[in-house]
């Protein structure tokens, strides 16, 4: 077992800026009609408070809202349709979101090209008239505007398309034309509403894609256009191994990706017009596949554990990828479990990862301490609150913090535990026989499974220790106990006299 003593006192002082609840992702928009879709959202929400949500798909087919026409003359008339998108807003709005707009995909019928992407067949190909494209971000902007304030809909960020760099998602990964779709869709935001903060490039992982954001920040410079924010995604799984229709792969450390987005942030600080421009990172998780099972374990937790306490040291928020598992670009999920992004499995089962967004979502105070494995900050009322991991890439060694904090007296240490034996419904599951579909008693027990464990201790002069088991993720709490039992109540009587 490995020990670590952690001492704090009342001058201590910590660098730790958490955004974790700033932004989280989602599947295409059109998926947002889907009632399991919602219930998934409202669960995150009761527990995260995320702020904002981004997913794709705003202007493919299925969101309905580029409706060109023949009239009975003949003439080709533009109409929209934002009925879809109004039910989506509304929702969002329902529970709290914003949305962080992501301008894409293609409406087939304003497309350049017949490139699509995903199983829902996103089309990934320049506009074949930019006038038309931009009309339709305008045209968009606008009803929004109309329908929820344009002081609101201004606080929307919007970022320009996903992952250029990539042939899948822009045809033949084209600088050129993603430039010109950039320019073209920032002029358009900014003529509805010149307060609207846009951004871009939204890359992802490649050799080149530290050459893309260089080259997307001299082209705005150059061009003199609009850039409010940039915007990059980060991913940490290595080499593949396909296994049927699953894939496996090692995993980077959490310092490599942190480094990686550290020589982004370094590149915008590199142009005197961009030093100190917000970067945000619009998707990250540990693996970029959606039928990796990685994300449905608890050492998905611990990573991602890691990457909360770290990325606000060079981002402006990191949103992750996604909220929940209803979700198809590979197709319509096969199983319970099945490797999908979401931090809720389908039947409203949360993962283990869900408890470490909800930690991290509620750890707010003046931060104190943090390492490799802890963050701790002092609450207004001189209480602490930290998150504890112990995250287990090779062996499976046990880890004991030993904490030591400025409080005197009588106090009570709280602990919720999440790890391999009290919260892991995937291994619930697979000791079921990894069953297609499920009884009501199977699903009632799943989601008692994937409750964390909750302890309490009583402790003195804010002395305390916490054992974190093979990839754990706890939150606890130490606070001063106060106050006088009622009269005649006596906690000790049953076990003294029975």
């Amino acid at each position: 077992m490995k020990h670590v003593s952690i001492a704090v006192t009342a001058d201590s002082r910590a660098d730790f800026t958490n955004n974790a609840a700033f932004c989280v992702g989602t599947g295409r928009m059109g998926l947002a009609l889907h009632k399991e879709y919602q219930d998934q959202l409202r669960m995150a929400q009761e527990l995260c408070h995320f702020k904002h949500i981004r997913g794709h798909g705003l202007f493919c087919d299925d969101m309905a809202i580029y409706q060109p026409y023949t009239d009975a003359q003949g003439s080709e008339r533009v109409s929209y349709n934002f009925t879809y998108l109004d039910r989506v807003m509304d929702d969002y709005y329902a529970q709290g979101l914003k949305p962080f707009i992501e301008l894409g995909f293609m409406p087939e019928r304003m497309a350049s090209g017949t490139q699509t992407i995903f199983y829902w067949k996103g089309n990934t190909t320049p506009p074949v008239d930019h006038e038309k494209w931009a009309d339709m971000v305008k045209a968009t902007l606008r009803h929004l505007a109309e329908r929820y304030g344009a002081e609101e809909v201004s606080t929307w960020p919007c970022e320009v398309w996903n992952e250029p760099n990539l042939p899948g998602f822009w045809e033949n990964a084209d600088e050129e034309k993603y430039h010109q779709l950039y320019k073209t869709s920032v002029l358009a935001v900014k003529e509805v509403l010149p307060r609207m903060r846009v951004g871009g490039p939204a890359i992802c992982g490649g050799s080149t894609s530290l050459d893309w954001v260089r080259n997307f920040l001299n082209f705005c410079r150059d061009e003199k256009l609009p850039l409010d924010f940039v915007t990059r995604h980060a991913y940490m799984g290595e080499s593949p191994i396909h296994q049927g229709r699953y894939l496996y792969h090692t995993m980077r450390s959490v310092d490599s990706l942190v480094e990686e987005m550290t020589a982004t942030r370094q590149i915008i600080d590199s142009f005197p017009e961009y030093r100190g421009m917000e970067m945000h990172i619009t998707e990250f998780n540990t693996s970029y596949n959606p039928f990796c099972p990685i994300h449905d374990t608890n050492l998905n937790a611990a990573y991602i554990a890691g990457l909360l306490a770290r990325l606000g040291d060079v981002a402006a928020s990191y949103s992750y990828w996604t909220f929940g598992d209803v979700f198809e670009e590979q197709g319509v999920p096969p199983r319970l479990f099945h490797g999908g992004f979401g931090m809720i499995a389908n039947g409203l089962i949360a993962k283990p990862t869900l408890w470490t967004f909800a930690y991290f979502s509620g750890l707010k105070g003046d931060a104190v301490y943090r390492d490799e494995h802890t963050v701790i900050v002092r609450k207004e009322d001189g209480s602490y609150e930290g998150v504890a991991w112990n995250l287990c890439r090779e062996g499976r060694e046990q880890v004991k913090i030993t904490l030591s904090l400025p409080m005197a007296g009588k106090g009570v240490l709280t602990t919720e535990t999440v790890d391999e034996v009290v919260c892991n419904p995937l291994k619930a599951w697979h000791d079921m026989g990894e069953p297609a579909s499920l009884t009501d008693a199977q699903l009632r027990f799943l989601r008692q499974a994937s409750q964390p464990l909750c302890e309490t201790a009583e402790i003195a002069d804010g002395k305390a220790a916490i054992t974190l088991c093979e990839n754990a993720v706890v939150r606890f709490t130490v606070k001063s106990v106060s106050g006088e039992p009622d009269y005649g109540y006596d906690y000790e009587w049953y076990r003294q006299h029975c």
